[in-house]
């Protein structure tokens, strides 16, 4: 009809129940990662922290989200060192003092969905290293910012961006934006579109709307922007051996800011 202008895309949202719910979830992946966490000390393997989270959630009255995942064999994803993500735990992986880690977990609780990912190190961490995962948080704080309404997609992609070259100004040292991999959206499924780029121009994408849901992941180096995928076909590492860090929250809109909603 005339006058009838286009509907403008929006990221999927929910209602403030529907985002009580994924928090509730969000709780879950929380506690998980606090247990994961306290449990990694060197001499304990990957596959004994997956173990930990697994019963974490399980206890709860959830279910991994990552389990059986296009056949992911695990709970958590455990990427250590030059692995970025979807690292797969294994009893042979035994953790390190100065290892670098980075835990994703998801949880699903009454259909919903929560998904984060923190890294930390073992013992002592090398300065870089512990400036890496510095860098990552901020630019992951950085796009939780932008998650705002009348923002858009690539507003969220450009913070993110903006984050990590701040922090490369604040600690001297150059980060490489992992390429291809990024945030997305999530509500009864673990990924749903629009995937949300770790770097590019603002202002383009859909529209973030009150109750408008995405993770938010970024994915920073010591070195490389670019990875490989191992023999598993799921570890992904980077080329040229550097260490790498990953933080994610699962985040919404709202009337009052950013709500993050995999608190504990």
């Amino acid at each position: 009809m005339v006058g009838w202008g286009k509907r403008r895309k929006v990221v999927p949202h929910r209602s403030p129940g529907e985002l009580d719910a994924m928090a509730a979830a969000g709780a879950v992946v929380a506690a998980a990662l606090a247990a994961v966490r306290a449990a990694a000390a060197a001499g304990v393997s990957t596959l004994q922290l997956d173990e930990v989270a697994e019963s974490v959630i399980r206890d709860a009255g959830a279910t991994p989200s990552f389990l059986g995942y296009h056949g992911f064999p695990a709970s958590i994803c455990s990427s250590v060192n030059d692995r970025v993500v979807h690292g797969i735990p294994s009893s042979a992986e035994v953790l390190a003092t100065g290892d670098l880690v980075s835990i994703d977990c998801g949880a699903i609780l009454d259909g919903w969905h929560g998904d984060a990912a923190v890294t930390f190190g073992i013992d002592t961490l090398t300065e870089a290293d512990e400036q890496l995962s510095a860098a990552t948080r901020q630019a992951m704080e950085a796009g939780i910012a932008a998650m705002v309404a009348g923002n858009r997609l690539t507003d969220v992609s450009h913070a993110i961006e903006t984050g990590a070259r701040a922090a490369s100004k604040q600690f001297k040292r150059g980060f490489g934006i992992v390429d291809g991999y990024g945030g997305h959206g999530i509500g009864r499924e673990m990924h749903l579109d629009p995937f949300l780029p770790n770097e590019g121009s603002p202002g383009r994408g859909p529209h973030l709307v009150v109750g408008s849901v995405l993770a938010i992941e970024p994915m920073l180096t010591l070195g490389t922007d670019q990875t490989k995928i191992l023999d598993d076909e799921w570890t992904v590492v980077t080329v040229d051996g550097s260490r790498a860090a990953h933080w994610e929250h699962t985040v919404a809109v709202t009337e009052d800011g950013p709500r993050i909603l995999t608190r504990a």
